[in-house]
């Protein structure tokens, strides 16, 4: 990776250039210019790269050339030993969470001084150079010299300048890391210097304390007395005037409070665009002029912080010493009071806590803790961190559980660049059983995110790979990987790598509950992608011999047999439906355990198989009764009961007589009530004044409709009938006169039983109100009216004629003649 820096840029070879005669080189390779630290920015801080191992570290050089100005070689080396002198005090303040931690000691030579720390990006005097060139705005507040509103311009950038834009997480992470590195000074010194330059922001986006060229020793003491800011000394062998405590320069003596002072004035810096209230451009006399209208810049810029903090702030630049808040005060102000920032910050000191410590952070702390952080401090800070810890055997567990969140939430680009490699080192690697489990319950997660040729070489070896192992948890997790994860695997490696392994972990774990859920889950899948030979032979086979009654395996069960009854592809056939399917499921309808849901499951699934069968079993019945029915199997009957074969004996009507004038029975009723006889006893030349009353209200009527009761008469079918006898001969078939079917009558026509009933004329209308309704319901006849010519009309009339002159009405169905 360097090697490619140092051939594509020319400021690879000038940091080689810089560093040609120290031995620096000898262990480190120099990359490109990053940024400017220390006293005056006189360290310049450059990429580098350990050659044994590779490890990343930001090379600091402070070229002695720079000091040539000086003119008086003892100024020059003064600032050698001063530099020197914070290396060493950096090495002994060794403080990984607060303070730039360094990787290898200073190295002197003629023309550079130069060391290896942790990698950085910028100093905070960098980024500050840069917000102020850019951050220019109008402040409202009350007049300060005379105007109710100052303007602020952009200044033209400086060649320091770093890009780069802070979130609220990180200024208030900041100052927070840098509050707390004062209070792990403050029993043994002080810093005497906390100002932008002195405060680096590393690659993991943490603020790290250093520029401890100007400390001093407490000596138990609470002020010590110290030298202020003098023109006759250089400017890089002296504190920034800019953030110097007023006592410092009025009084000369310092205190951890004049560290809080300058850490105010850093604060209202930072939130005021990166330019410190005091301006003094290396000039006592400015800074005493500035410091008498401070109150007043305070006021105008107060706005502009957070307002949890503006009072701490504001009593952090008081002139009154005593004034002043502890580090402690500040650290316990509602706005650093933080779980997310403590979070972050713990990342920091995780190695000095024990393993059930560092597993119960990472498992539960930072994974809760991860969604209220923001995204850029996941890939700055959080996921450089973890692909380390991954590789730790002890503690590989309970990484990967905010490692998978991350994937989670990532973009695809973001997942791709940053985070596959190191995973694919996870996933090639050997894996203790926990890992193992984390990622194959997780795989569909990390799946999501990987490219297809990355899927088929690495991730998907990894679940083929689980079902071999031996223990019971790792086998579990691969079936419930296979179900979230099968549509990334063809129908080739699911029928023939994953169901044999299904059927295996089952074999050996039949009284798993939870691994019988994960292959009935899992089957539930995949049983759309498999052949009707493997779901006859494996699948079935394998459901049948689950000897589980909890109830949730039962309504899996339910649902897969409901899958396979809905698709006749399956090749679920009745005879298996019935003698092997519904008798293991029946008894389970009485299982106590079953809900309401997973009871009307199983009955639906119990439903749909009797209808199966019912269908099934009725359509194989009527199939087989119509094949053993023969075209002759009902043709004697038919013939037997054939009016073409039917014999009657003759029938001979005694004394008939035909007349050519036709008349009904109904007609004859009336005519003998007329003339004041009821049934058969009247005269036959009554009047007809009643029948035409009838006609006429009927004229539609077929006159043989009238008849109560046709006669069975035999006709010849050539020739004519002949008065009073029928032809003799063989039998003939029996039909009625007419062709019109009887329909039912409420009227009642019979004779009363107590013997006769008076002659009026009063029946009639009673017969034809009666059965009005009757007799308008009958269709109209085809036949004329006034037709007489019919051979059937003149027997049927003649028939009630000559039972008229009958003596005893039931003589002629006695039998007597």
């Amino acid at each position: 990776m360097f090697s490619k820096l140092k051939s594509g840029t020319s400021s690879v070879s000038q940091g080689a250039q810089v560093l040609s005669t120290n031995n620096i080189l000898n262990l480190f390779e120099v990359g490109k210019f990053v940024c400017s630290a220390g006293p005056e920015l006189i360290w310049k801080v450059y990429e580098g790269f350990r050659k044994p191992d590779g490890k990343e570290v930001s090379i600091f050089v402070f070229e002695k050339k720079l000091a040539d100005k000086l003119h008086k070689p003892r100024r020059k080396e003064t600032v050698t030993e001063i530099l020197k002198k914070s290396v060493h005090y950096l090495e002994m303040l060794r403080q990984p969470k607060l303070i730039l931690k360094v990787v290898h000691s200073v190295e002197d030579c003629n023309d550079t001084l130069a060391f290896a720390a942790e990698p950085v990006i910028a100093s905070l005097a960098n980024i500050l150079a840069y917000q102020a060139s850019v951050g220019g705005r109008t402040v409202n507040g009350p007049p300060s010299t005379g105007a109710s509103i100052i303007t602020t311009t952009a200044m033209p950038r400086p060649a320091h300048a770093r890009e780069y834009n802070f979130l609220d997480f990180e200024i208030k992470y900041g100052i927070r890391q840098i509050a707390e590195a004062l209070d792990f000074l403050s029993p043994q010194v002080y810093h005497h210097n906390v100002c932008p330059s002195s405060i680096l922001v590393t690659k993991t986006g943490t603020w790290k304390l250093s520029g401890l060229e100007f400390i001093v020793q407490t000596e138990a003491r609470e002020r010590i007395t110290c030298t202020p800011w003098t023109s006759r000394l250089p400017k890089m062998a002296q504190p920034d005037l800019d953030y110097i405590a007023p006592e410092v320069q009025l009084s000369s003596y310092c205190s951890s409070h004049s560290d809080m002072y300058s850490l105010g004035m850093v604060i209202f810096a930072i939130f005021n665009n990166g330019r410190p209230l005091i301006q003094a451009n290396h000039s006592s006399s400015t800074y005493m002029k500035q410091l008498d209208v401070l109150e007043n810049q305070i006021h105008n810029v107060l706005p502009k912080l957070p307002a949890q903090l503006q009072e701490m702030a504001t009593k952090m630049l008081s002139k009154d010493v005593d004034a002043r808040p502890f580090v402690k005060n500040l650290l316990h102000t509602p706005y650093f009071c933080d779980r997310f920032v403590e979070t972050i910050q713990t990342l920091d000191i995780i190695n000095m806590k024990d393993l059930v410590q560092k597993c119960q952070f990472y498992k539960i702390t930072l994974k809760e803790s991860l969604p209220f952080i923001p995204k850029k401090i996941w890939y700055q800070k959080v996921w450089p961190f973890l692909q380390h810890e991954m590789l730790k055997p002890d503690v590989s567990a309970a990484v990967l559980h905010p490692v998978i969140f991350l994937i989670q939430e990532s973009t695809l680009e973001d997942y791709e660049m940053l985070m596959l490699p190191a995973m694919s080192k996870i996933f090639n690697g050997p894996k203790h059983v926990p890992v193992q489990v984390i990622l194959l319950e997780n795989l569909h997660v990390i799946l999501e995110k990987t490219p297809r040729d990355d899927i088929r070489k690495e991730v998907l070896p990894l679940l083929y790979t689980a079902f071999d192992f031996s223990d019971i948890e790792v086998q579990s997790a691969a079936v419930l990987a296979v179900t979230n994860v099968s549509q990334y695997m063809d129908d080739t490696a699911i029928r023939r790598m994953v169901l044999p392994k299904l059927k295996m972990v089952y074999e050996i774990n039949p009284n798993d509950l939870k691994i019988v859920l994960n292959i009935l889950a899992c089957l539930e899948i995949i049983l759309h992608r498999l052949e009707k030979q493997q779901i006859i032979e494996d699948v079935l086979p394998l459901i049948w011999i689950v000897n589980q009654t909890d109830p949730e395996v039962i309504a899996r069960i339910a649902v897969i047999y409901s899958m396979i009854l809905r698709d006749k592809k399956y090749g679920l056939s009745v005879n298996m439906i019935a003698t092997k399917i519904m008798p293991t499921l029946i008894p389970h309808t009485m299982n106590p355990g079953l809900n309401l849901e997973q009871f009307q499951t199983l009955i639906e699934v119990l439903q749909d198989m009797l209808e199966q069968i019912d269908r099934n079993q009725r359509n194989k019945l009527k199939l087989d009764t119509i094949s053993m029915q023969s075209p002759d199997r009902h043709r004697p009957l038919r013939h037997l009961y054939s009016s073409d074969n039917m014999h009657a004996q003759n029938f001979n009507i005694p004394n008939l007589k035909i007349e050519t004038r036709k008349t009904s029975s109904a007609e004859d009723m009336v005519r003998k009530n007329s003339a004041g006889s009821w049934w058969f006893g009247g005269s036959p030349s009554g009047s007809d004044s009643n029948f035409l009353r009838v006609v006429s209200s009927f004229p539609n009527r077929r006159l043989s409709d009238n008849m109560l009761n046709t006669p069975k008469i035999r006709v010849a079918p050539s020739c004519a009938s002949s008065p009073g006898s029928t032809p003799v001969g063989t039998g003939l078939p029996i039909r009625r006169h007419s062709n019109v079917e009887r329909r039912g009558s409420t009227i009642n026509l019979s004779p009363p039983s107590g013997g006769s009933m008076p002659n009026t004329s009063s029946s009639v209308p009673y017969l034809l109100s009666s059965s009005m309704n009757s007799i308008r319901s009958r269709r109209q006849s085809t036949c004329s009216q006034n037709s007489s010519t019919g051979i059937l009309q003149q027997l049927g009339s003649g028939v009630v004629k000559q039972l008229s002159t009958l003596q005893n009405p039931y003589q002629l169905f006695s039998g007597n003649k």
